[in-house]
């Protein structure tokens, strides 16, 4: 005991002196979904803001060419799109309920792009892990696309999840890494502006997926 807590309390002094980060534990992510909602820098924020995801990854799937680069995705030079892979703990969010707020994160009747960045590359796809989340993803979209809640037909994709690769170290948490920079994208694509305007007051990602 009295070992443990020498080497605990070293470790603090280390973190103290050098600066680096004591990392907590992570969340205990008993699941995995992935989605295509455009820039994914805006995806992985909005989704990590709801109670019982963790820490997502912003990526590329959907395509057949292995280990594409960012560049190489966003010149169109692949059949991959961006994707966000999250892991979420199914004892506080369901699927159903990331399934609400991912509408809620883009335009699922783009399917040449996403507000400013145009392209296949852009365009919204759900990708399921299992037979379980395709029969939900299909359901979800059958369901928007009844509710004649967007002015276009709904184009959102249900494929198999096959073959993720994680973007480069720089798009991870991006808007944590650059506030500003993402903020200024963001207001200036347009995308929040568009989903208030949908959605009139339930725009909310984390109000509608948190139980």
């Amino acid at each position: 005991m009295k070992y443990s807590l020498k080497n605990n309390l070293a470790t603090l002094a280390l973190a103290i002196t050098f600066g680096f980060t004591l990392t907590a534990p992570a969340m205990a992510a008993d699941k995995v979904a992935y989605f295509a909602g455009g820039c994914f820098w805006c995806t992985e924020a909005d989704f990590e803001k709801i109670d019982g995801v963790g820490d997502v990854i912003s990526g590329f799937m959907g395509g057949t060419q292995p280990d594409p680069s960012y560049r190489d995705v966003a010149y169109g030079r692949t059949t991959h799109r961006e994707t966000v892979k999250v892991p979420y703990d199914d004892s506080k969010v369901s699927y159903q309920q990331l399934l609400s707020a991912f509408w809620r994160m883009h335009d699922p009747s783009d399917g040449k792009g996403s507000f400013v960045d145009r392209g296949r590359h852009y365009s919204s796809a759900i990708f399921y892990a299992d037979a379980d989340q395709k029969r939900l993803a299909e359901g979800a979209v059958a369901a928007l696309k009844k509710s004649g809640k967007f002015d276009r037909p709904i184009t959102t994709e249900v494929a198999k999840a096959e073959g993720f690769y994680a973007a480069e170290g720089y798009h991870q948490d991006y808007y944590k890494k650059a506030p500003t920079k993402y903020k200024y994208y963001r207001f200036r694509s347009g995308r929040d502006q568009f989903i208030k305007a949908v959605w009139k007051g339930d725009d909310k990602v984390y109000q509608t997926a948190k139980r």
